[in-house]
C-alpha cells in the first residue's frame, strides 16, 4: 500500500516538474513584453546605398498600405511573419526579417536583390536581372549597370546575358570598360566599350540546358576572350592607337580581325 501511494506521489511530482519546465521553456521564448504599445519600428535596408532600390521610407508606406506598419499599436498584436511574408513578395527584396523587442521596438532588417544587367531589347522591354538570373522591374533606379540591347528574349536574358555580366563585372578592368552589350539577331554578342570608338565581337556564347555547365561553360569562354582582348589592348591598341579601329572581332582564338575606320 505505502509503496503505491509512493509511486502515485512520484508520478504527480514528475507531471508537475514536467508542466514546469514547459511553462518555463515558453515564458524563456516568449519574453514578456514589457512595453504593451510599439514605441519604435526600426528598419535597416542593408545595402540601400549600393542597390538603392528601396528605402525606410518605401518600406513604411508598404506596410501603411496593408494596415500593418506597427508603431502606436498594440505589441501583442503585432505579427512579425505577417510583415515578413508581405515585405517579401516585393520584387526587390530578398530576405526579410522582423522582431520584437521587450522595450517596445519592432525591428526589420532588409536584404535587397542585387541588379547586375538592364535589358532595353528591341521589343520596347526594359528590365533589370539580378545575379540568380531573376527578372526585376523597371523602376526610378539609376546606376551605371551594363545595358544590353537588341534581339534578348527573358530567357536568353535570365540564362545567358546574366553569367555574362557576372564574369563582366568581376574583373575591374572590364566593370569599368564596358558599357553595353548588344545582341545581334544570330545571338552573337557585341560589346560597347566606354574607351575607344570601336566595337567588340565576341562570337556566340556556349549553350547548354545544365545550369551548372553554363556557367562554367560561360566562364570559361568569357575570359578566354576578354584575356586576348586585354593583350590586345596592351600590345596593340596601345601602339596604332585607340580610335585606328571601328570592329575588333575576337571571335575565334588564334586571330583578332580588325576593321580599320574609314577616314573621313
Amino acid at each position: 500500500m505505502r509503496l503505491r501511494i509512493k509511486r502515485t506521489l512520484l508520478t504527480l511530482l514528475t507531471i508537475v516538474f514536467c508542466a514546469y519546465l514547459v511553462l518555463a521553456m515558453t515564458s524563456f521564448n516568449k519574453p514578456k513584453e514589457m512595453y504593451p504599445i510599439c514605441t519604435k519600428v526600426s528598419i535597416n535596408i542593408e545595402d540601400e546605398s549600393t542597390n538603392g532600390f528601396l528605402s525606410a521610407d518605401e518600406i513604411k508606406r508598404i506596410l501603411e498600405h496593408a494596415k500593418l506598419y506597427p508603431f502606436k499599436k498594440k505589441m501583442a498584436s503585432i505579427n512579425p511573419r505577417d510583415i515578413e511574408d508581405l515585405l517579401k513578395v516585393s520584387p526587390f527584396v530578398s530576405t526579410a526579417q522582423c522582431y520584437k523587442t521587450t522595450d517596445g521596438c519592432v525591428n526589420i532588417n532588409i536584404t535587397q536583390r542585387l541588379p547586375i544587367i538592364r535589358i532595353k531589347n528591341n521589343k520596347g522591354d526594359d528590365y533589370y536581372v539580378d545575379d540568380h538570373g531573376g527578372v526585376m522591374p523597371n523602376s526610378k533606379y539609376v546606376s551605371d549597370l551594363i545595358i544590353a540591347t537588341g534581339n534578348i528574349s527573358e530567357r536568353f536574358a535570365r540564362n545567358y546575358l546574366c553569367n555574362l555580366a557576372i564574369e563582366v563585372m568581376a574583373d575591374e578592368l572590364w566593370n569599368n570598360q564596358i558599357v553595353q552589350i548588344n545582341v545581334l539577331p544570330d545571338l552573337g554578342i557585341e560589346l560597347v566599350p566606354r574607351v575607344g570608338e570601336h566595337i567588340i565581337y565576341l562570337g556566340k556564347l556556349p549553350q547548354t540546358k545544365y545550369v551548372n555547365q553554363r556557367r562554367e561553360l560561360i566562364h570559361s569562354f568569357v575570359n578566354n576572350k576578354l584575356d586576348k582582348l586585354a593583350k590586345f589592348y596592351k600590345y596593340g591598341l596601345s601602339q596604332a592607337g585607340w580610335n585606328r579601329y571601328s570592329y575588333i572581332n575576337i571571335e575565334f582564338d588564334n586571330q583578332i580581325i580588325c576593321k580599320k575606320r574609314q577616314l573621313e
